[in-house]
């Protein structure tokens, strides 16, 4: 059902990925409020959706990294700036779409203004500093949540919190084929496949490329027939793989490097090697078993150690999920190998088990079936119309909001 009333709705997305979810989240709204006009901070996609932006996107890049020091004083300006501008503006809501360090401290003093306001994704508070959810609820009158477990935590915190879905699982199969991506990817169809990803970063790459690349050259020597396929996250990985290639000893069968395909490259694996992060997330809903395998400086390990940043004891997102899901408190679909157990010979041990047990690949895609339905709300819909949803319940709610006390 489409409302003809003409909301103003300011959004802000300080990245890509923001800008990506800010442009879904339009169009779903659109669809309810076709007279309503979005304004804020938002990247091209956005903008392709008739989102009128008041600053570049990438000025908020920068807020929470080492850059910051040099340039707070122009972020402090650009935030006074932005919260005065929406005051004045009046939008029926504000909706902040990720980058917590920059939206949550605006959320919090636009609230305080008396104006309504989301926060869209859910910093990760399953992992660590639990009680920062009561302090997201002093900023936003509601939170849009990507993961299944997330509302619960925010509940015992007071906090109002809607499990939206997540939006990579709308952009996967719920069943993959494997044949059509090897043939997109012009692989043999019945040899065994490995799939290679070593990070996006180039502090990743330089903390494990060699070591992956090693562990796969292990494999395909225990493994006769093995192909290798990289997918490089952006074209200065491409061009840093291609010189730690180059490096490494020729086998019979060179890997396949790809200029991204990323996503082409697991559905095409039967098992994937790759680093701990969101790369994971997505091999789950490729439905392809796969070994972690991650390492961060010895220094920072400590620290998190010493002060026990971390809630969980599993660092990849579909052991998470899993435990989170009722799989088991000790429920391990993918082998974690972490910083001194981030091995070539351990990683490559870990990958030929997988190869070499059909059933336990088999029970751990069925696994993984059940997790990609789980980030879904709605299977006939998205997450985006999902999050629409969410939000129109408070554009439509009555509109005496005041400010929290």
């Amino acid at each position: 059902m489409t409302n003809t009333q003409p909301h103003l709705i300011a959004l802000l997305a300080g990245e890509d990925s923001g800008d990506q979810l800010g442009a879904d989240l339009i169009a779903a709204l659109r669809a309810r409020y076709p007279l309503a006009r979005f304004v804020g901070i938002g990247g091209k996609r956005m903008q392709a959706q008739g989102f009128e932006s008041w600053y570049d996107i990438h000025e908020l890049s920068l807020f929470g990294f080492a850059e910051v020091v040099s340039h707070l004083p122009r972020l402090l300006r650009l935030r006074r700036e932005l919260v005065a501008r929406l005051v004045a503006a009046q939008p029926a809501l504000v909706v902040g779409i990720d980058a917590p360090d920059f939206n949550l401290g605006v959320e919090e003093r636009l609230r305080k203004a008396g104006l309504r306001t989301v926060h869209y994704v859910s910093p990760s508070v399953w992992a660590w500093r639990e009680k920062r959810a009561g302090k997201i609820g002093r900023s936003a009158d509601r939170v849009l949540c990507l993961f299944p477990m997330e509302p619960a935590i925010y509940a015992k915190h007071g906090v109002d919190a809607r499990f939206t879905g997540h939006p990579l699982a709308d952009r996967f199969p719920l069943v993959s084929d494997r044949a059509a991506a090897r043939e997109a990817l012009q692989l043999p169809q019945g040899v065994p496949v490995l799939a290679v990803l070593p990070g996006s970063r180039g502090s990743e790459l330089a903390r494990l490329g060699e070591l992956f690349l090693d562990a796969a050259r292990r494999v395909a020597a225990a493994l006769p027939g093995l192909r290798v396929v990289i997918p490089a996250a952006n074209p200065r990985m491409l061009e840093s793989l291609r010189t730690l290639l180059a490096r490494m000893p020729q086998d019979a069968h060179a890997p396949l490097l790809l200029d991204g395909h990323a996503h082409e490259a697991m559905q095409a694996a039967d098992v994937v090697l790759l680093a701990s992060g969101t790369a994971t997330l997505e091999a789950m809903l490729a439905k392809r078993p796969m070994v972690v395998g991650y390492r961060v400086s010895p220094a920072s390990y400590r620290i998190a150690k010493l002060l026990r940043m971390l809630k969980t004891d599993v660092y990849a997102l579909p052991n998470i999920l899993a435990r989170a899901c009722g799989m088991g408190e000790r429920a391990m679909l993918a082998p974690e190998l972490m910083q001194d157990d981030c091995t070539a010979a351990k990683l490559a041990d870990a990958v030929l088990a997988l190869f070499n047990d059909s059933e336990r690949r088999g029970a751990i895609v069925a696994a993984f079936e059940h997790l990609h339905r789980a980030l879904r709300v709605d299977l006939d819909g998205s997450a985006a119309d999902a999050a629409a949803g969410a939000i129109a319940e408070l554009l439509e709610a009555p509109s005496s909001h005041s400010p929290p006390g």
